[in-house]
């Protein structure tokens, strides 16, 4: 760990009650040097993918440090909550597929561990709130320097849950991807890497997969690309297939939403 301990905090808590700040709070009281990145507080509730991508395209530019991730619909269930080490970092969160995506983007899983050791963990642990009670204190103990063995025993990361892989096909004239993401602006972005966009010509075809008409789209690089009001299907920041609207928002014009299928012909 740096010599200035870091955490980052990625949830769905929003921003209209007090969750953040009390998770704010415990590290603050664990760890009083420790400086806290908030990456988002608004991931859609329970939306465990969108947490999961956010989490993964953002730690690879974030310092060394430890990573907590709370979308937790099964807060309070037999789901466990564990802390992973990887090269580039740790990872603090709920055993519900979120931190996997992450772990690779830092290098992959090194060792995990389950949060059970009480000295850990707030002396009286909600059933609803594991972001104050569980991940912040072992966030904030980690982020001190202390060892990720001492949090609970260790866990087989092949045990790990994991997300289902998005969908990905590739055809002749094209190919059809699962929807990974939508974000603030509307741009939808999909679960197909830039070497499937790179061979397609310069006009496009895109649209839910068996329905017509597709919709007519720039092969760009950026938004400007296409003309006011138009569409254009590039590679993003995250190295991935995306489709926008320069001027508006693709999601509306596609009505589409994050697990559907889109289809993107030449």
């Amino acid at each position: 760990m740096s010599a200035v301990p870091w955490i980052s905090l990625t949830t769905d808590y929003g921003l209209t009650d007090g969750f953040v700040a009390a998770c704010h709070g415990v590290v603050a009281r664990v760890a009083p040097t420790a400086r806290v990145i908030d990456v988002t507080h608004l991931v859609p509730p329970g939306d465990v993918r969108r947490g999961a991508a956010v989490l993964a395209q953002t730690v690879p530019y974030l310092p060394v440090g430890v990573h907590v991730a709370v979308v937790d619909p099964g807060v309070g269930t037999a789901r466990r909550g564990v802390a992973l080490a990887a090269p580039g970092g740790l990872l603090v969160g709920p055993d519900n597929g979120l931190l996997l995506d992450a772990a690779a983007a830092l290098g992959g899983v090194t060792d995990t561990v389950e949060l059970t050791e009480p000295r850990w963990l707030a002396a009286r642990v909600s059933r609803t709130f594991h972001g104050r009670d569980v991940f912040a204190p072992v966030a904030a103990r980690l982020a001190l320097g202390a060892p990720l063995a001492e949090a609970g025993p260790p866990v087989d990361p092949a045990g790990l849950v994991r997300l289902p892989t998005p969908t990905v096909t590739r055809d002749a004239e094209g190919f059809t991807a699962e929807v990974l993401t939508v974000d603030h602006f509307g741009n939808v972005q999909l679960a197909a890497p830039a070497e499937l966009l790179d061979p397609l010509p310069a006009t496009l075809r895109v649209g839910p997969p068996g329905t017509a008409p597709a919709r007519a789209a720039v092969h760009g690089r950026t938004f400007g690309d296409a003309p006011a009001g138009g569409l254009v299907t590039y590679v993003d920041s995250a190295g991935l297939v995306a489709v926008a609207v320069n001027g508006g928002r693709a999601v509306d014009l596609l009505a589409v939403s994050a697990g559907d299928l889109l289809r993107v012909s030449g």
